[in-house]
């Protein structure tokens, strides 16, 4: 595609493209198993060049200041990424395994018209507050509220919804008035790195204030949380990986925005359409190979009905066939790699060994020998203390729970230490929304509502997470507040 050409293996610091100290990775079409080709491989001294210069752009450039330059910019980009919106999409089917269903929502086009509202929110957003005349102390005093950007952002995302996460980073960290690092996923560096092509080809945005740093080593990306020069850190991923990068910011107490896992449930009451309703949890859970934090991967239904729900939830997911990302049709892709897929047997073994059986699926898809497919499977027979309950599996897995009544599925659902997400079904209205209330998650799916939009927050409870990403309240986790007194007579 004409946006790839050798500069895919290279680096983004200080508004140039540059190679690697580490050479090159392999980057690997998880479909088909084939090397798509390399992307840049950075290290530890590529790293510090770059922290350098997003530390020098927002201390020795009007960036932070400029709103209208921010605005401008953003809105740039933006347009430069739906001028070749058909090599970004053919490149997150190629290097993700994304559906391409999926590219016209939030795999791509989603988070592209996302970035008007970062832009739209800088614009109009009150910096300034004032608060008038008081007398504190007995000191008559002007006093006013500023808002202004952190500093420099580390940002390092994940390989699941790369564009998505990636932009929904860039946006407000940027509209906010930020610099950034960006350190992507090794699985989707390509994905990132087209942003640093975009970005000097077609933006206003000043040398230094983005800079793209791919790397085949975990240990780059965690010299953000370590560095001094680093402000902030927004981190997308495991919780694993989330309490390390929490414990090496607290060193300079560096802010921490961390987006983690979930281990969401989906609530069917028992006055619902179970048919449907089981129908709609096996679809959500075998979208894009259940690759989603937030994907609902606890079915919680009535005991009474146990039975009848599997086998409602099995007849859908047996029907969601792993398929080619290419065609239009596929709803369940491919896993992002050999490892992911071994990892997901894991659990699927461990079902097994804890006495629950599979209503569908269980493994690799005997049609595909090549691509890295897991077939979307119903685990039943577990209660919620079974490991594939407990652990985010990351894959196209439900495990479906019986409950004894509103309370006890209330209770299922909290009992986690996950709080990211959850789904409650009932036709009552009023209960449904009872039950809502009383789970201890970020977001709330009640009756097939959605609350994925650009001006939503986003985050989750407990172990899920720190912080919002998206909406006006992600907008402000890149901000400071800083109050100025004047004395007045």
């Amino acid at each position: 595609m004409a946006l790839l050409g050798d500069r895919e293996s290279r680096l983004l610091i200080d508004g140039k493209l540059v190679s690697g100290g580490g050479g090159t990775f392999p980057t690997v079409n998880p479909a088909t198993e084939e090397v798509l080709g390399v992307a840049a491989d950075a290290d530890a001294a590529d790293m510090d060049g770059a922290i350098g210069a997003a530390r020098k752009a927002f201390d020795e450039t009007d960036w932070s200041t400029n709103v209208e330059l921010r605005v401008r910019s953003i809105r740039q980009l933006q347009q430069a990424m739906r001028d070749h919106l058909e090599e970004l999409r053919e490149l997150a089917i190629a290097e993700v395994g994304a559906p391409r269903m999926l590219t016209s929502m939030a795999q791509l086009e989603g988070p592209i018209e996302d970035l008007s509202f970062c832009a739209d929110t800088a614009e109009s957003y009150q910096w300034t507050t004032d608060l008038g005349i008081a007398a504190p102390m007995g000191i008559k005093t002007h006093r006013t509220i500023a808002r202004e950007a952190v500093g420099v952002v580390g940002a390092i995302t994940p390989w699941n919804f790369p564009n998505q996460i990636n932009l929904a980073k860039l946006g407000p960290a940027l509209a906010a008035g930020n610099t950034i690092v960006l350190k992507p996923a090794p699985d989707t560096p390509w994905s990132a790195a087209v942003l640093g092509q975009l970005i000097l080809d077609h933006t206003d945005i000043p040398a230094g204030v983005v800079n793209i740093v791919t790397s085949s080593d975990h240990a780059v990306g965690a010299l953000l949380s370590k560095d001094p020069r680093v402000d902030m850190v927004s981190f997308t991923g495991s919780t694993n990986t989330g309490r390390a990068v929490m414990a090496d910011g607290a060193a300079t107490l560096t802010k921490v925005f961390l987006e983690l896992g979930g281990k969401s449930a989906f609530l069917v009451l028992d006055d619902a359409d179970l048919a449907g309703a089981c129908s709609m949890s096996a679809f959500t859970a075998s979208m894009h190979a259940g690759q989603g934090c937030a994907i609902t991967t606890r079915l919680v239904v009535p005991r009474a009905r146990y039975d009848e729900a599997v086998e409602a939830a099995a007849g859908t997911m047996a029907g969601l066939k792993p398929g080619d990302p290419n065609d239009g049709g596929t709803i369940c892709g491919p896993v992002i790699s050999a490892l992911q897929r071994d990892r997901i047997q894991g659990y699927l073994d461990s079902a097994i060994a804890e006495g629950g059986t599979f209503a569908c699926g269980g493994g690799r898809p005997a049609d595909r020998d090549t691509g890295f497919f897991v077939e979307p499977t119903v685990i039943a027979g577990l209660d919620n203390n079974a490991k594939v309950a407990r652990e985010e599996i990351f894959g196209p897995v439900l495990t479906v729970i019986a409950h004894d009544g509103d309370d006890d599925a209330v209770r299922i659902a909290n009992d986690s230490p996950f709080g990211l997400s959850g789904t409650v079904f009932s036709p009552d209205e009023e209960r449904a929304a009872g039950v809502a209330a009383r789970l201890r998650v970020g977001t709330v799916n009640v009756n097939g509502g959605v609350w994925y939009s650009a001006d939503m927050p986003f985050g989750g409870y407990k172990q899920s997470g720190i912080g919002r990403e998206m909406g006006l309240a992600g907008f402000e986790e890149y901000l400071e507040t800083k109050v100025i007194a004047t004395a007045t007579n």
